[in-house]
């Protein structure tokens, strides 16, 4: 099995889903009471807060590189980087390293192929929404095509995950308006929704959609622990 080292924090809300997910895929695999091995590096997300609303992307870059390099000093395998909204630094990590990374992008972006969905509505931090890095992916890799909610509705979703669900605040009312938005990008002709921030789905249940919804963190988190499993194969 191969190790996976995983950079976490970011929030650490979200990184206690991908132990769970990862430790139980494995034993769906292997049974008994057999378990991952992983490597976590767990940052101080207000470090990386305040750089990502500064603009400093290649100060936060240059942190998450370090971290990586150390992960694999340590002896990791795989890098899984545990959020959606770093990944707008994914090149410059990757280049840092010498093992291989797992894109959350491309992950996600395997399993909407999967289902035969192309159109895609994506919800997530504004940077996620609104800039190029990971909608481009999804469209030139997996061919698809990604919507996103109108100005406002992304000012809310952005609001709520740094104001309550980084911080552990799960509120009925968010939950509401979430639903809401669900339901436009529907009626704008998504076939499935993008939970493309890891925070969302401790919000978010399918329930609250009128068409599938693709959990980045379930989906990432699975697909890191069955890469570790082939190499033992």
């Amino acid at each position: 099995m191969k190790t996976l080292g995983l950079i976490g924090g970011m929030s650490w809300e979200s990184t206690v889903p991908y132990y769970r997910i990862i430790n139980r895929t494995v034993n769906e695999h292997l049974g008994g009471l057999h378990s991952a091995e992983i490597l976590l590096y767990s940052v101080d997300f207000q470090r990386i807060e305040e750089l990502q609303m500064a603009g400093r992307w290649t100060e936060a870059a240059e942190i998450l590189t370090s971290v990586a390099q150390r992960l694999e000093s340590a002896g990791a395998g795989l890098l899984v980087l545990c959020t959606n909204t770093m990944h707008k630094v994914a090149d410059e990590i990757e280049s840092g390293i010498s093992i291989p990374f797992l894109h959350i992008a491309d992950a996600t972006g395997e399993a909407i192929r999967y289902r035969g969905q192309s159109i895609v509505g994506l919800l997530g931090t504004r940077f996620t929404m609104e800039e190029t890095f990971y909608r481009h992916r999804l469209e030139e890799r997996f061919g698809l095509h990604v919507v996103v909610p109108e100005e406002s509705d992304r000012n809310l979703v952005h609001r709520v995950i740094y104001d309550e669900l980084c911080q552990g605040k799960i509120l009925e009312e968010s939950r509401k308006e979430y639903r809401k938005i669900l339901h436009r990008l529907a009626a704008s002709g998504a076939e499935g929704i993008i939970l493309g921030c890891t925070e969302i789905s401790l919000l978010v249940r399918p329930e609250d959609s009128p068409v599938p919804l693709f959990d980045t963190t379930e989906i990432h988190a699975r697909r890191a622990a069955e890469l570790a499993l082939e190499s033992a194969s």
